[in-house]
């Protein structure tokens, strides 16, 4: 999608669609409505008292040939009620009018800005690449082939200033991450498997020069990685990969150094604690904490903040063979802890208790984990927002207000040490899972254990990897849901 400023007046401005917005109950007179010329408002003035326009939310109206302006086709976008409206409902808007227009046949967008703050043009240029996505790389009659070739942000004859300008840059870099990180999540796990991933990786970072180390299964071995190599074990098809990127700027201060670790496992079936076949196909997209650090530290990469980042991925499938690891079964983690396994599903957080111990001997000083961990987080807050967890509350509130910008919702979940009793073992250290009550909070505090006294944080993303069904503006499939977040983080990031 090329993408860039128009200044004339919006009644000069040549494009196959002009999309403005307008708010409930003055649908012909608020909103970027107000910007289009007087023959144009008075039409929709007249389609108001017909009952036709009422600004109700997501009501699209598609004139052909409006009077009193020279694009081809006028859509006014219901954006519901004044009261209730903000850069997420806006970002929404953009998205629901690419997505309207693109199933039309339409190739070319004129949005209508409404201002020309950052805030504003991120949100028209981050909806708009979102909803011009579609999960459908395998069929043979695509979404895609109705892609927007253009969209053009109209400014109504206001001067482009050069922060509108750093915004739509910033914001293409971030969207094409995003829709980066989907893709991988898209992908079957026949072709996404823990080596194709690493090769993605090691393709994006020559890419966007970032360097790269992928180690196989002797390297994993050889550093004792016990937990993670109990879960690999069982694939005897695809080995595992531990892979590394790391963002590095020499201007930047020593520390923080901030670890990024994303849960990579491209298959989950249970292993031998197997999961019911409903719905398991939907496992290839247990790699979707992968997935969004890997698009994390794309956008990084271009947008260049003064801050040490490392990315650490685990990759590997769980599977039931004959050398799977066993209910009953004790294992050596990394860091010299003993881990009595009780139910071999809960893998994910084994692959990321050595890959946070790593993470620190590498000498990441922050720790930030992103996993489609339990099935318990999506009980407790569905597929819209993401769990959050963490010993430090100063780095728990910075990405809550993270989230809070970049329009994802994310919601603390307590970690307290009472909850410590439902995961220990009576012949080890720990076990793997704490039992079905509190579930997502016992699976964080299990990670939590390998962070130490290490500020940590960790993001519960199993419900909000993965839309079920489509919205007027984003199609069903993965949302790359966190990518936002942790780039807003971390290119906003004070010391």
């Amino acid at each position: 999608m090329k993408i860039e400023f128009r200044e004339e007046p919006l009644s000069e401005l040549s494009a196959a669609a002009l999309v403005a917005y307008s708010f409930e109950g003055t649908p012909s007179s608020s909103g970027t409505v107000e910007g289009l010329p007087s023959e144009t408002r008075n039409l929709l003035v007249q389609l108001q008292a017909a009952g036709e326009l009422t600004g109700k939310a997501f009501e699209f109206t598609l004139l052909r040939q409006p009077p009193g302006v020279i694009a081809s086709r006028l859509l006014i976008v219901g954006a519901g009620k004044v009261e209730k409206f903000n850069e997420r409902h806006l970002r929404h808007l953009a998205g629901a009018a690419v997505r309207h227009l693109r199933s039309r046949g339409v190739r070319e967008v004129a949005w209508t800005l409404g201002s020309l703050e950052p805030a504003s043009v991120s949100a028209a240029v981050g909806g708009a690449m979102v909803a011009d996505y579609d999960a459908d790389n395998y069929r043979t009659e695509r979404n895609g082939e109705k892609s927007i070739d253009r969209l053009l942000l109209a400014t109504g004859g206001k001067p482009i200033s050069a922060d509108a300008e750093a915004a739509l840059h910033r914001s293409r870099i971030i969207g094409d991450a995003q829709n980066f990180s989907r893709d991988l999540v898209n992908e079957p796990s026949n072709l996404m498997t823990p080596r194709k991933l690493a090769d993605q990786a090691a393709a994006m970072g020559a890419r966007f020069g970032l360097s790269c180390e992928v180690l196989g299964p002797q390297e994993i071995q050889d550093l004792k990685m016990g937990a993670f190599w109990a879960v690999a074990q069982g694939s005897q098809q695809e080995p595992a990969r531990l892979i590394v990127l790391r963002y590095a700027p020499e201007d930047a201060p020593a520390e923080p150094v901030i670890g990024l670790i994303g849960k990579g496992i491209t298959f989950d079936s249970g292993g031998i604690s197997i999961k019911p076949s409903e719905n398991m196909h939907e496992m290839k997209t247990d790699m979707a904490g992968g997935a969004t650090v890997l698009g994390v530290m794309q956008a990084i990469a271009q947008l260049k903040p003064r801050v040490r980042v490392m990315g650490v991925i685990p990759a590997t499938e769980n599977m039931p063979s004959g050398n799977a690891y066993k209910p009953g079964d004790v294992i050596t983690s990394m860091s010299g802890k003993t881990i009595e396994i009780l139910n071999t599903d809960a893998e994910g957080r084994l692959v990321l208790a050595d890959a946070l111990t790593y993470a620190k001997r590498l000498g990441c000083t922050v720790l930030i984990d992103a996993a489609t961990l339990t099935g318990a987080c999506m009980v407790a807050l569905g597929n819209i927002t993401t769990g959050v967890f963490g010993w430090n509350k100063d780095w728990v509130n910075r990405v809550l207000a993270a989230a809070n910008l970049a329009g994802e919702k994310m919601w603390q979940l307590p970690v307290d040490d009472d909850y410590r009793e439902l995961y220990k073992s009576s012949i080890a250290d720990l076990a793997n899972t704490g039992g079905r009550y509190g579930g997502a909070i016992t699976g964080a505090m299990f990670i939590g254990e390998f962070a130490g006294d290490t500020p940590w944080v960790h993001l519960d993303i199993a419900g909000t990897r993965w839309a079920n069904d489509e919205k007027p503006y984003r199609a069903k499939g993965p949302t790359g849901h966190g990518v936002r977040t942790l780039v807003q983080l971390v290119t906003d990031f004070v010391p």
